[in-house]
Order: C-alpha cells, then structure tokens, then sequence
C-alpha cells in the first residue's frame, strides 16, 4: 500500500471515529460545550498529525466571536502564564465568516502568519467556518508546522469535519440552552415563590416593591428600575420605588399616561414592551430617563394589570448596554408584575378596611353605605355602584355613586337585585341592557351600563336571611372585565359584610337607644306617678271639701237661696265646675301611672278616638283595612288618646277642609298604622324637632306637647313613630305595634 493509501486510510479511519464521536456527544445531553470544542480540535490534530487547531465559536446577531469559547490543541508554545491571541480584525477567520468558506494562507497574498505562530515555527493556515443553515457559528483554525501545504486529501477531510462539527456544536448550544431555560424556569419558580412570601411578609407596599424590583434586575441584568404607580386620578404614573448603581437625580416628576413616553405608552396600551436600542425611532423620541446623566440603550416595561382589568402602575428596567433583554426576560418580569399587583391590590384593600372599620365606629350607618359605594367603584374599577335594603316586598336604594341614576325603589320578585336578595347568590350579568330581569333596561342603556356584578347582603345571625344587595356597574370605556375576576367577587362580598354590619351596627344602636329611652320614661313615669297620686290627694282634700261647703251652705240658706235666684244658679254651677274639673283632673294623672298593656284592636281605638273628636263637617276620614288587622299589644285608653291627638292636629292642619287617611298592615310580628293628611305639609328644617317637648312652631297647635306624648306613648308600648312630609303631598305618621301573642276581643284598660 502506498503512503497517499496509508494517509488517506489513516484519516478516514479517525474521520470516521472522531465523526460518530462528535455526533453522538453533539446530541447527548450531558456533554458540556466546552468539552466537545476540546473533542473537535484533539480530532483536527489527529487528521492532520503534527498541526495545531484552534475554535472559536461566532455570534452571528451581534457579529464578533466569543472569545471564552477558545479550544485549542497541538500548541508549541503553551506555557504557564501563556495568554492566546485573539483572531485578528480582517484575518484568516473574519474572510473565512464573511465569505462562508474556507481561506488558505497561501492564497491571501495580503496576509502573514501571526507573529506568535511564526515564533512557533507554523509555515502556513487555513481557516474553516462552521455553518448551519447559512448562520456561521464558529471557525476552526488549523496551522501547519512542515514547509508543505495542505493536501488536497486533508482540506476535503477537514472541510468534511468542520461541516459535522457545525451540526453537532449546534446541537450542543440548543442543549446548553435548552438547560439554561430549564434551570432560568426553576430559578423564576423560586424568585415567583419568594416574591409570593414577601407579599405576605412586608409590612409596607415599598418594601415589598423594592425586594420584586431587585429580583427583576438580578434575572435580568440590568443595572436600573423603577416602579411608577397610577395616581389617584387615573391620569399620571408617579414614581414609587427606584433603584440603579449610580443614579443621581431621580426624574420624580409625574408622567402622564399617554403616547409621550415609554412607560406612558405602557399603561396607556395595557402592554409590555421590549426595545433593543432605545436611541433608535420611535423610542428616542419617547424615552425619558431616570437620570439625565444615565446613557441607557436596552429598555423593558411591563404594565401593572389588576385583576379587575386596571391599570395599576409599570415596571420599568433599563440597561446602558443594546440588546440586554429577551422574550424570556419579558416573561419573567411580567410574573414579577402579577406579584407586584397582588401586593398593590391587598395593600390597597386593607387599607380600605382599616377606614371602614373606623368609620364603622364614628360615622352613621348612611355615610358608611356611601363610603362602601365610593370604595366598591375604587377596588373594582367599576364606573358606580349601589346598595339596596329590603322594605317589605320591595327594596330602597340606600346608598350611590353621585351622579348616577339609580331606582328609588324595585320589586322583590321581578328585578335582577331582587333575585340576588331571594336566592341568596352572587349574580353576574355581562350584558345589562338586553337582561331579561334588569327592572329599567333602558335605564342601563341611558347610563351606558354594561356588566353587573351583584352580591346579596346577608345577615351574620344564624337564620343568615339577606337583607338587600350591594351592586356594581361598569361600561363598555372601562378597561377590563371586572367581573370576569375571582377577587372582584371576593373584594365585593367582603365590602357587602361591612354594610351588613353597619346596618347591624345602626339597628343595634337604635335598640340600645331605644331601650335606654323606654327605661328612663319608666323611671320618669314611675316618679311622676307618686307626683300625681301626691297632687290628686292634695287636690282632693284643697278642692274635693268646695262642693261638701257649698252643699251645707245650701243646706243652711236654703230660705235665702229661694229668694236669690242668681246666688243659687251660681253656687251650683261652681259645685258641678269644681267636680268636674276634680274628675278631668283625676283622668288626666292616671295616665301617668304605669300601663298593664293587653290585647288591643287598632280598629276600636280609632273609632273610640273619632267618637271624642267634634269633626268638622268637610273634612272626610276614610279607614283603611283597619278590620283585618291582628290585634296588638297595647293599653285602650292610652292608645286611644294617640289618635285622638293625631287626629286633632290633622284637623287643624287642614284649616276645616280636607281628607285624613287611617290605613294599616301587618310586617312579621308588627302593626304599622299611618295617619295621613293631605295639608300643606311640615317644613323639613322642623320634622326632627316636632317629637320635642314644648315644640310649637310659633302656632296654636297640638303640635308640642301632644306629639311629645304621642311618642312617649309609643314608646312606653314598645313600639315607635315616625314622620314623613312632603310639601303640598301632606303629612304621614307611622306608627309600629308589636302583634299580640293571642287574638281576644276587647280591650284592655289602663
């Protein structure tokens, strides 16, 4: 066999070894890059005994070859300290990229060998690019040490192997990164778990702000950050938490959200956004740095999206270097962006909570209704909102956003709220104006209502009945779908807990008061009472003795009485005058001593009560399902004179001439009887203050200590009084019994 057969079998044979070595290592997932460039140059070595083969691998997107993937193997020189050259600019490698082939020394006439390959005794080079799919992704350099050139044999085998070295470097990249990816996964699983613990961890939203945006600047590389919130008007971003290596003077101004800048651009379109080169158009028009002084090129911004749709704020990070950040980078940071809005979101509601608790405590069940409305609409992005209580078969809007119509009142069977209230459940509806059930559609369409999501007030007691709704609407402007969110249900459900318990909290007090107020009328009536039964005896032995006087007078001048007509008519009627003023004396003060209430008809009472009354012959009083109401728990005589007095300040309200309505139902265990009128009505600066003691108006009227006693009254029985006016509608009492336990007919008297 010749020497050309020797070497060509000689290569073929570590060709073919060095190849199916190469490929299968190429493949396997557990070669490292580094020791398959080792692998590539130690079989050059072989192919071409007595040569040396240097790699470098290229990176063809930002054009230059990297310099720490340097393998090399049959170097002369290598020594302890020895630091490689690097590939020239314009040498062997940078012609063998750009022309995609390979470059022999011997045919670049404008070319010398390195200074330290010539130290090393080289005679000549080549240079091999490594392609796939037209990319190159490295260049194998291979120098010779013999005054020769390469063999025709030697350049084929070499082209041969740089072509599967191509292939199999590759496929080692895609390895190494696809390792990469899975061990970035598994560091972005810690960081999302870290940052989930911090949310419950930090005590202030800036702490916890600050800990996500460092992890977003370690995953990412980059040297600068910020978050900028959404103001209260929805209009600007302000600066919240900022953090860099060397920033100086912080642009703490507020941006608003619009296309002017890249973080307004963010918020504005609700999307991230990744540039390269932030000097490039349209960037360099929009970008506004941190610091003036800074020189950032690379620029990632991911915008804070809440679950209800709102825009909350903007990550922003930033680097001084082009290209910085990736697809996977922009991925990473918008899972950091969830856990931001998570913390802004709770933050934002306990906060919302601490306020309601402490109004819960000094405001009025009204205003905390109103603040809950005002709450509702901030949370949950919502354009308004509405809560309702339920008034016997229907349901009174309690409390709403200003400047939005809503329904005074709807029916319990036959609207939207009311099924929320019957059924006890959470109700979406994602289309208002073509809802079946919605009480006024064209109500929805006038206010641009679109989404609704309804949840019932239920009571904390255990009979958990519901006793309204709490409602919020929005419109087809606002960003999001509200409702299409867990936590909006859950933020509302816990917002309708506090208005039951302001409504709890209101009824508890009105009970508190008035059990307080039926106590010390007890105390007062029970001293009141020794007072009168004191005066009547007083009375009675001062003024009972003028009739028994005048009796013996007449007794005695009887002779003389018979002359004087006029003495006689006179000392008889100051008898009959005393005695009945002694008797309307002692009617007035049993009402002062304590009641024995029994089963009592409303009906009987009011009759009693109009059989008193001299009525005046155009006024006409007409009652109303007086008959079919249960008896109640009440004193006759005591109640009787309730509305003898109610009727007579009708009466003279009406001047002589009108209607008085009496009419009555049944709620539960209660009566409610109202006296109407249709007069000119109470002014409304003065309807708080006629249940006062002495309250006239300036008028003769019963108004004052009648109505006072009217009250006192009620009370006493376990019931109360309210009024309703209206000018020019009349004037309504409500009065409110407790059913008696057992029905009887009769009364009880006093």
């Amino acid at each position: 066999m010749s020497g050309t057969e020797n070497d060509l079998t000689r290569i073929l044979n570590v060709l073919n070894q060095s190849s199916t070595l190469v490929n299968h290592l190429g493949l396997s997932d557990s070669i490292t890059l580094e020791g398959l460039l080792n692998l590539v140059v130690s079989s050059v070595v072989g192919i071409v005994p007595g040569s040396c083969a240097v790699l470098y691998l290229y990176d063809a997107n930002r054009e230059t070859f990297v310099l720490e993937s340097r393998a090399a193997a049959g170097e002369r020189l290598v020594r302890p300290g020895f630091e490689p050259a690097f590939p020239r600019p314009q040498g062997l490698g940078w012609r063998a990229v750009n022309r995609q082939r390979r470059v022999l020394l011997e045919e670049e006439p404008d070319l010398e060998l390195p200074l330290h390959r010539q130290r090393e005794g080289a005679t000549t080079g080549a240079a091999f690019p490594l392609i796939v799919a037209r990319r190159v992704v490295g260049v194998l350099y291979v120098y010779l040490y013999e005054p020769r050139s390469f063999t025709p044999i030697e350049l084929f085998a070499l082209e041969n192997f740089a072509n599967q070295a191509a292939m199999a470097v590759y496929h080692a990249r895609q390895a190494e990164r696809a390792r990469e990816a899975i061990w970035r996964r598994d560091e972005e699983l810690i960081r999302l778990r870290r940052a989930g613990l911090l949310i419950s961890s930090r005590p202030r939203l800036e702490d916890t702000l600050e800990t996500i945006l460092k992890m977003a600047l370690e995953v990412t590389n980059a040297e600068y950050g910020s978050f900028r919130l959404v103001d209260a008007s929805g209009k600007y971003l302000l600066p919240s938490v900022v953090i860099g290596k060397s920033i100086h003077s912080q642009e703490a101004e507020k941006l608003p959200i619009d296309a002017g800048s890249v973080t307004g651009w963010v918020a504005l379109h609700r999307q991230p956004l990744c540039i390269p080169d932030v000097t490039e158009d349209p960037w360099a028009r929009m970008y506004s740095p941190l610091d003036p002084g800074l020189e950032i090129r690379a620029e990632l911004a991911v915008p804070l999206i809440g679950a209800s749709g709102r825009v909350e704020g903007v990550l922003n990070l930033e680097s001084p270097n082009p290209g910085t950040f990736t697809d996977e980078d922009s991925r990473l940071v918008q899972a950091l962006a969830n856990q931001a809005v998570i913390a802004i979101q709770e933050v934002k509601l306990l906060d919302a909570l601490q306020d309601l608790t402490e109004k819960l405590l000094t405001e009025p069940c009204p205003k905390v209704l109103h603040h809950l409305v005002l709450v509702a609409c901030h949370l949950l992005n919502a354009a308004t909102a509405a809560i309702w209580l339920l008034e016997g078969e229907s349901l009174r809007l309690a409390a709403s956003l200003e400047g939005h119509q809503h329904v005074d009142l709807l029916p319990l069977n036959s609207s939207l709220i009311g099924r929320a209230v019957l059924h006890r459940e959470v109700i979406i509806s994602t289309n208002l104006p073509e809802e079946a059930w919605f009480f006024r559609p064209e109500l929805a369409r006038q206010q641009g209502w679109q989404r609704a999501l309804i949840v019932p007030l239920i009571e904390h007691h255990q009979s958990a009945k519901a006793i309204g709704a709490f409602a919020v609407y929005s419109t087809q402007q606002d960003p999001g779908h509200f409702i299409e969110s867990d936590w909006d249900k859950k933020v509302l459900t816990i917002l309708a807990r506090y208005a039951v318990l302001a409504v709890e909290s209101a009824e508890r007090q009105e009970a508190i008061r008035v059990a307080h107020e039926r106590q010390m009328l007890s105390e007062t009536f029970a001293a009141l009472g020794d007072v009168a039964a004191n005066l009547l005896h007083q009375m009675n032995n001062k003024i009972g003795i003028i009739p028994v006087k005048i009796e013996s007078i007449q007794e005695k001048s009887r002779a003389i009485l018979e002359k004087d007509a006029y003495l006689a008519r006179n000392l008889e009627e100051i008898k009959e005058t005393t005695r009945n003023a002694l008797n309307a004396l002692r009617e007035s003060l049993i009402l002062l001593h304590p009641m024995q209430p029994g089963p009592v008809s409303i009906l009987a009472c009011v009759q009693g009560a109009l059989r008193s009354i001299t009525m005046p012959s155009e006024i006409e009083v007409s009652l109303v399902n007086l008959e079919k109401l249960p008896w109640v728990v009440a004193s006759e005589p005591n109640l009787r004179l309730v509305f003898q007095n109610l009727i007579e300040n009708a009466c003279e309200v009406l001047g002589g001439k009108g209607k008085i309505e009496i009419a009555g139902h049944t709620e539960g265990q209660w009566v409610e009887v109202r006296v109407s009128d249709n007069g000119p009505g109470i002014p409304s600066e003065i309807q708080d203050r006629i249940f006062e003691l002495h309250f006239s108006n300036h008028k003769p009227s019963h108004i004052g200590f009648g109505l006072w006693w009217v009250k006192t009254l009620i009370t006493r029985l376990g019931g109360s009084v309210k009024v309703r006016s209206h000018p020019l509608q009349g004037t309504s009492f409500y009065l409110r019994l407790p059913v008696a336990s057992e029905d009887k007919e009769g009364g009880s008297e006093a």
